[in-house]
């Protein structure tokens, strides 16, 4: 039994390790033939390393990271085995994710200090983004929190209806308008809401289109500064929902959006039927935003909160 199963809950731990199974045996398969026939890491097995690295997806400019810090242990332990490269993996990875401070928290949890705490919600649709708010939504109500929905993609009557399902599910109330309506409004409305309700937590979804980066930006723009009447801070957290399934195109998007608005924090989706787990390794390191959720499964339980040595113990397993 590793140290790091001790440590986290068995649920959660079989969930992450039954999600990432599709990245964790295409990864070890591939590692295992990266040091075939070698006793120690040399430059062969590093070049092989970063093909390896590149292949599941963590992105070439983290591989390279990664590999330095390998190179770097190598010279001053002299010698490393191959058999040594399974845990050193482990430790300069998660070394890697304690820069952007991802992966720290165990539970859903917020800042106190805040309330209500405005969580605003930006992705393309199809990533997972208004289940990843539903989800949410449950977990903060399950630690006893006050939640308040607001359905601010108003541009897609599915989006509204979407969110209102789980508004049901959860049994949390949501604000809404007409498909249509200017998501500003919803946003002001919704902020009313939670204020005279003494809600904890506000979460607003948003429109993913990404075709104009302008409209995005105006627009996003825009629901921050009519927040901003209601609630002076607001909001205090941009989360954006990737779905991690795509792999580079993950990247992509995370690159567009972070352009068009500032992001805070990161949810990562469907990793359960991907090879591609790498990805969250490398969006976190690359564009220096904390991974906060990952989502690894369809049910309730497995939106799960981030954490580096759960993630590295399952992805190395």
């Amino acid at each position: 039994m590793s140290f790091f199963k001790k440590i986290f809950s068995k649920d959660k731990k079989e969930t992450l390790d039954k999600g990432l199974e599709k990245t964790n045996t295409s990864f070890i398969a591939k590692l295992s033939k990266a040091v075939a026939g070698k006793s120690k890491v040399d430059d062969d097995v590093l070049d092989n390393l970063e093909e390896v690295l590149v292949a599941s997806d963590v992105g070439v400019n983290t591989t390279l990271k990664i590999i330095e810090r390998i190179e770097k242990r190598v010279e001053r332990d002299k010698y490393l085995g191959t058999d040594e490269l399974n845990k050193i993996l482990r430790e300069e990875i998660a070394g890697l994710l304690s820069e952007t401070n991802t992966g720290e928290a165990v539970d859903f949890s917020i800042p106190t200090a805040k309330k209500p705490y405005v969580i605003m919600v930006v992705g393309v649709n199809g990533v997972g983004k208004t289940t990843t708010i539903g989800k949410l939504a449950a977990q903060f109500k399950k630690q006893g929190l006050k939640v308040v929905l607001g359905a601010g993609d108003t541009f897609r009557a599915a989006a509204i209806d979407q969110l209102q399902v789980w508004a049901d599910r959860v049994d949390v109330p949501i604000i809404r308008q007409e498909m249509g309506s200017d998501p500003a409004s919803v946003a002001f409305d919704t902020l009313k809401s939670a204020v005279s309700q003494d809600a904890d937590v506000v979460i607003i979804d948003t429109a993913g289109r990404l075709h104009n980066k302008i409209n995005l930006m105006t627009e996003l723009t825009k629901i921050k500064r009519v927040m901003q009447k209601v609630v002076a801070d607001a909001p205090h957290e941009v989360l954006l929902v990737l779905d991690g399934s795509t792999g580079q195109n993950a990247f992509e998007q995370a690159k567009q959006f972070t352009l068009a608005t500032e992001v805070t924090s990161l949810a990562v989706t469907k990793l359960d039927g991907t090879a591609k787990g790498g990805v969250v390794i490398g969006i976190s390191d690359q564009f220096q935003i904390p991974v906060k959720y990952i989502g690894v499964g369809e049910g309730i339980d497995d939106l799960q909160v981030f954490n580096k040595l759960e993630f590295v113990d399952s992805f190395f397993k």
